[in-house]
């Protein structure tokens, strides 16, 4: 089945425990059973060789933002590696919680939820490309396979968190894949929780080097990648 979502649309949600958004849309949750930020930090971060690779201007980009718990993870290990320049962030995602939902999900994690005041503040207001002392972030809302292609940059680290390729098939498949590859910076990683034939394949097709990883707790295989 095929999303293409208007630029109003959102997020539809139900809560598990009171605590765990799931999308009715995509009847997938947000964000790992076990332990959402360590499994951010093990798949997007480390997937990625970050904090290790991080330089003044580091840009990361990401499909699916979700929560934003993956953006305030990587925000966290920005801050602890002493960087004081902003971290640059762009994340495409088509269906937005309001900053409510996203409050109330980010409160499961207290790192996380103790530094997103500043931009659920913003997000609030409705805006969507939001400054912070150390933080310059564009959320571009839409469906991916027409707003990535009209992107004008390239990012050093991609963050692949869309719902589940079962689910969510088009926002994994070849052409976006390909409009990833286009936008990533020479050297550039990628990772993503999926370890999917289908996405690897793709993903190889665009032209970047695949490996599949160890994954996070109950899951054996992830997908790490760099731009051959």
């Amino acid at each position: 089945m095929t999303h293409t979502p208007a630029q109003n649309q959102t997020a539809e949600l139900t809560w598990r425990d009171g605590t765990l958004p799931v999308s009715t849309r995509f009847d997938d949750p947000y964000f790992s059973l076990e332990n959402g930020l360590a499994e951010t930090r093990h798949v997007f971060l480390a997937g990625n060789d970050l904090p290790a690779r991080f330089t003044d201007g580091f840009h990361i980009a990401e499909l699916g933002f979700g929560t934003g718990l993956n953006m305030f993870a990587a925000l966290l290990e920005w801050r602890h590696a002493g960087f004081t320049t902003p971290l640059r962030f762009t994340s495409f995602e088509a269906f937005p919680m309001s900053a409510d939902e996203m409050d109330k999900a980010l409160a499961a994690f207290p790192e996380a939820h103790a530094i997103a005041d500043p931009f659920l503040t913003e997000w609030a207001k409705g805006t969507r490309c939001i400054e912070t002392r150390d933080l310059i972030a564009e959320i571009i809302i839409g469906d991916a396979r027409t707003t990535l292609p009209a992107w004008n940059d390239a990012a050093d680290a991609w963050f692949l968190d869309g719902f589940s390729p079962a689910k969510n098939p088009e926002l994994w498949e070849q052409d976006l894949m390909a409009e990833v590859a286009r936008h990533a910076a020479k050297g550039g990683t990628l990772a993503t929780y999926t370890a999917a034939g289908f996405v690897r394949r793709n993903l190889a097709a665009a032209g970047f080097t695949v490996t599949r990883s160890a994954g996070y707790g109950r899951k054996r295989h992830m997908t790490t990648a760099t731009k051959s």
